[in-house]
């Protein structure tokens, strides 16, 4: 039998604990579908394979108690995500400047290379290729800057220069980026 280690001890993550409105959302959604669909189905199966009798070798009981297992180790994570992030709503005093929840144009100058992405918290990545973190290396050097201005933003590849072209955010509704 394992040893159960306090939450306490546990390390805490080094990344920013912050979420949109829709993010949070999402997260809400994804806990209650696995609360009330997939971990009931999940259950009965776990019972079911437990009634048919021996249990050491019955491949589907020793699947599903795993699977209960990790559902419900997400669920309680989605649970202190819903819990302890901080929502950020959109401000007008955030016009005009990177700030979190930010749809940013950038072009690399070095390069030439133009991105378009929102600046949101880690959970909300997943899923979403025209996101990043705010914990990144370029979120970091966007944060407070105007239109117009430029970003060096060191990474392990080097050094490189970021012009900002456009800057908006989403208030209410879907950006018209």
């Amino acid at each position: 039998m394992r040893r159960k280690i306090p939450e306490s001890t546990l390390p805490k993550l080094n990344r920013s604990q912050m979420i949109t409105a829709d993010g949070l959302q999402k997260l809400r959604e994804e806990h209650d579908h696995l609360w009330k669909v997939v971990r009931p189905d999940v259950t009965a199966k776990v019972s079911w394979a437990a009634s048919l009798g021996d249990r050491s070798e019955n491949a589907d009981y020793h699947y599903n108690k795993k699977r209960l297992r990790e559902i419900d180790s997400r669920i309680r994570y989605l649970r202190k995500c819903i819990d302890n992030f901080k929502v950020i709503h959109y401000h007008p005093h955030q016009e005009g400047k990177v700030m979190f929840g930010a749809w940013v144009e950038v072009e690399n100058i070095d390069r030439g290379l133009k991105k378009r992405f929102r600046i949101v918290g880690y959970e909300e990545l997943i899923g979403n290729k025209d996101y990043i973190s705010m914990d990144s290396p370029l979120a970091k050097a966007l944060l407070n800057k105007k239109t117009g201005d430029e970003a060096i933003v060191k990474t392990p590849a080097g050094e490189f220069r970021w012009k900002i072209h456009r800057i908006e955010y989403e208030k209410g509704g879907a950006s018209d980026f």
